[in-house]
């Protein structure tokens, strides 16, 4: 999957602070810190058994006018040619609603883009956040994904995500490609400054130590609650894997792994003159694009 070209280095000490209407993502291997707007996030990212490309997805984006910031993580079936394939055609989706405030019609989209897939197993796992800095909110969808962590500064206390605060019913919350008729619960969840997000994949609560015991979500949850909050995300993330190895020693071998560690923050960057109408002129020629295409 070829990232943009301000997009790389992937792996560097160097934070990159997203721009507006730019998408950063990738299936390889990366350890690096990725700024928006009212939140710093650590990306790590290591393919099965170290191979170039893994199913690990991720997708860190920003909006045309810098207030709305969205982060993907999917956890696609298969690896190499096909992850790389169906990766191209999510992001084109990000793209396409990349301004938008609700990821609503993404997730729709999304699944069934997957139902669509000519393939048996064109199934993923996924979990969609979009930051609304202006107005320090969160929207979190789970699609079968590993439940997320977050961080509360006013409660002082870690939590699994898991009691939806805006639904239409009974959701069913399959990965997508399962069933177009899925649908979805969607958290709306207030955000303050030192509040933590965690989203992962399966192989930090699927690793095993010596005894074959699954480490699970307590065991992450206990392993998390040890960490220092401190002001660097990577700090926390490469604490967290490095207690994560002292449970199981091969787990970076064992499966795609992926770690995306949220702070955020009470920065509120105004994007310049310039690097905003970049970003409408993008956003307009995609639009003018999409007209083309259904003339």
């Amino acid at each position: 999957m070829k990232n943009e070209p301000e997009s790389n280095p992937r792996v560097s000490s160097g934070p990159h602070e997203l721009q507006c209407m730019e998408i950063w993502n990738g299936s390889s291997h990366v350890e690096k810190t990725v700024t928006s707007a009212g939140l710093h996030a650590w990306v790590f990212s290591q393919p099965y058994q170290g191979d170039k490309q893994g199913g690990d997805v991720h997708y860190l984006s920003l909006c045309a006018g810098g207030i709305v910031t969205r982060i993907v993580l999917s956890d696609v079936a298969g690896h190499g040619d096909r992850v790389s394939e169906t990766s191209k055609k999510l992001r084109a989706l990000l793209r396409k609603f990349m301004n938008a405030k609700k990821q609503d019609r993404l997730v729709v989209e999304l699944n069934r883009e997957f139902t669509e897939l000519e393939t048996k197993d064109g199934f993923a796992t996924a979990v969609l956040a979009t930051f609304l800095s202006h107005k320090s909110t969160l929207l979190l969808t789970n699609a079968g994904h590993p439940r997320p962590l977050i961080y509360q500064h006013s409660r002082k206390s870690w939590a699994f995500l898991d009691e939806p605060t805006s639904t239409a019913g009974q959701a069913d919350n399959f990965p997508f490609g399962l069933d177009r008729s899925t649908s979805y619960e969607h958290f709306v969840i207030k955000i303050d400054p030192g509040d933590w997000l965690l989203l992962y994949t399966d192989a930090y609560t699927e690793c095993c130590d010596t005894s074959d015991e699954l480490l699970g979500e307590a065991g992450l949850l206990k392993i998390v609650e040890q960490i220092s909050r401190t002001d660097s995300v990577s700090q926390f993330g490469l604490e967290l894997n490095r207690l994560v190895s002292e449970h199981s020693a091969r787990w970076l071998g064992d499966d795609d792994t992926t770690l995306i560690a949220i702070r955020f923050t009470d920065e509120r960057r105004t994007p310049g003159p310039i690097e905003k109408l970049t970003g409408y002129f993008k956003s307009l020629s995609q639009l003018i694009a999409r007209v083309g295409e259904r003339v």
